[in-house]
């Protein structure tokens, strides 16, 4: 049964959407939450997988939260153990600077949905190949990510060149929030309330609320077939498939 160690930096930024497909699976779950232990410390020793969820903070903050150090530290490992990756948001920027790659501020804040644009690259992965060109994604971030030598650029947006890169076969950054559901988006709306009305004005929830009404549909059944064809590629197959196999 394999075992997946996720680095969690705020309550408000679990796996979402990922929790379900993981257990689908059968595959154990072990959450180092940054957010409420700052002193924590991970270990992968028995694990098999690593995912590095979001957050508000940046790279760069690493003099006044050495959390950040010590994810850094956990990521080399697995990329020497050759275990997967996947990094979401803020665990993108960490995975590519982990690479050797610069995190700075994107020109503009992407708060909300925006239409995703696929690289010729993108054709021939077979987890990112799962987007169509133009679908809009939910997006949350102020920061971005350099794409680090010798890896996939897989996708982008006109307001962020960076979205998604593979390192290796099995490694994946991703900029964008394919993990949300309404639920959450709605949390998200609450939490960044402030920072919302200040960068958007009054309105810019009921904007993003309305985007959401029409887009989720689509979202969900995206991130089952990205995230049931990252799991694939892991090697983690679903138990259904294995049981079908055996048969």
């Amino acid at each position: 049964m394999p075992r997946v160690l996720v680095l969690q930096h705020v309550p408000y930024e679990p796996l979402g959407t990922l929790d379900p497909l993981l257990r689908q699976r059968k595959i154990r779950i072990r959450y180092v939450n940054f957010g409420r232990d700052p002193h924590a410390q991970a270990d992968l020793n028995g694990y098999d997988g690593l995912i590095v969820l979001g957050g508000p903070m940046s790279v760069n903050d690493q003099a006044h939260l050495p959390h950040l150090r010590v994810e850094l530290d956990v990521i080399a490992q697995a990329l020497k153990r050759d275990l997967p990756i996947l990094g979401i948001c803020l665990g993108a920027q960490l995975l590519a600077h982990c690479l050797g790659a610069a995190v700075t501020r994107n020109p503009i804040k992407e708060l909300g949905w925006y239409p995703m644009q696929l690289t010729p690259s993108a054709a021939s992965d077979s987890v990112v190949s799962k987007l169509t060109q133009d679908q809009p994604i939910f997006q949350w971030h102020a920061d971005t990510f350099a794409l680090p030598v010798a890896t996939q650029h897989l996708a982008f947006t006109e307001g962020c060149a960076n979205q998604a890169f593979r390192h290796g076969t099995r490694d994946y950054g991703l900029q964008f929030h394919l993990e949300v559901d309404r639920r959450l988006i709605e949390r998200w709306l609450r939490v960044h309330e402030q920072e919302l009305a200040t960068d958007r004005g009054p309105l810019a929830a009921d904007v993003i609320r309305q985007q959401t009404d029409a887009n989720i549909a689509a979202s969900l059944a995206l991130s089952t077939s990205m995230f049931g064809a990252m799991l694939d590629a892991w090697g983690w197959t679903h138990r259904l498939a294995v049981l079908a196999h055996q048969r």
